[in-house]
């Protein structure tokens, strides 16, 4: 698909609605803005430092501190990392936290939660969609424009896929009615969990077409495919965030990831906005993140 074709996330903010060509399903209800290229800025996903901050050997503040020295425009601080998660941290505590980012030059490119819609149960899932809806409002004073979530952790056994499928839409549905009235937008990461593929996401997109919700597309996490990229260029103009990882799979089988490929996905969807990195596994997590950035911003020069 030729990037004039492309639709960008930013046009479905309030852009005027323009003719959509016939290469793009009629979800995609954005408009192409003329002649405005993509603008990538970085940020880093804090699960990077998911060792030291569990352990207790790094604070979020320290993490948020080391960001700001080597050069990252943003940080994404996932729920998980402030204590007392899933509890709803203090206003102070969410205040030093947006406080300490603005003076360190940093914003804050989005949260998450963690959520399971492909449960059985009606009130578990219940549950989740009131857990998001607290973290709505701690996305909205932290000033995290978009809060993360996810379809389901397995499929259950037994269950025909539409209708998980529809389980997953109805909880999705309810958390972006809380995200809209609360200024949040929810975006949905897919993390080779329930669904696996591209196309549960696009229908996913297609049955709820609201501009407060888009995907979060998180490239390790395509792994059944023989080509993870297609399938990322499939999710890339519906993108409100991402997550560049490190590796990517074929047929379950990893792969370093070819960044300069990611880069052109990027550019082709005219994507606006932040991209956080995220690096995985053994190995100190500020080399690990050091190098990464590093990678990631030539590859996008």
């Amino acid at each position: 698909m030729q990037s004039d074709t492309r639709r960008t996330r930013r046009a479905f903010l309030g852009a005027a609605a323009l003719p959509l060509p016939l290469a793009l399903p009629a979800f995609a209800s954005a408009a192409v803005v003329p002649g405005l290229p993509a603008r990538i800025k970085t940020s880093c996903n804090l699960y990077s430092f998911n060792e030291p901050l569990t352990k207790g050997t790094m604070t979020l503040e320290q993490v948020i501190e080391f960001c700001a020295e080597i050069g990252f425009d943003a940080v994404d601080p996932t729920g998980y990392y402030f204590k007392g998660y899933p509890t709803v941290p203090a206003d102070t505590v969410i205040h030093r936290i947006k406080q300490l980012a603005f003076s360190l030059g940093l914003g804050i490119s989005g949260t998450g939660v963690r959520n399971d819609f492909a449960v059985p149960d009606p009130a578990k899932r219940d549950a989740d969609v009131a857990l998001v809806t607290r973290w709505v409002d701690v996305a909205a004073k932290l000033g995290a424009p978009v809060l993360r979530v996810f379809d389901g952790r397995v499929m259950p056994a037994g269950v025909p896929k539409p209708t998980v499928m529809d389980w997953i839409v109805d909880g999705i549905q309810r958390c972006v009615t809380a995200g809209e009235a609360g200024g949040v937008m929810i975006v949905l990461q897919n993390h080779n969990d329930a669904l696996k593929v591209a196309a549960d996401y696009l229908e996913i997109r297609k049955r709820i077409p609201s501009p407060w919700f888009g995907l979060n597309v998180d490239i390790g996490s395509l792994r059944t495919t023989d080509d993870p990229y297609a399938e990322v260029a499939l999710l890339a103009p519906y993108a409100y965030t991402w997550q560049v990882k490190e590796l990517v799979y074929r047929r379950d089988k990893e792969e370093r990831v070819d960044l300069k490929q990611i880069a052109g996905i990027l550019k082709d969807a005219r994507y606006r906005g932040y991209v956080p990195i995220e690096t995985l596994g053994p190995g100190d997590p500020k080399e690990k993140v050091r190098r990464y950035l590093d990678e990631f911003r030539a590859a996008i020069a």
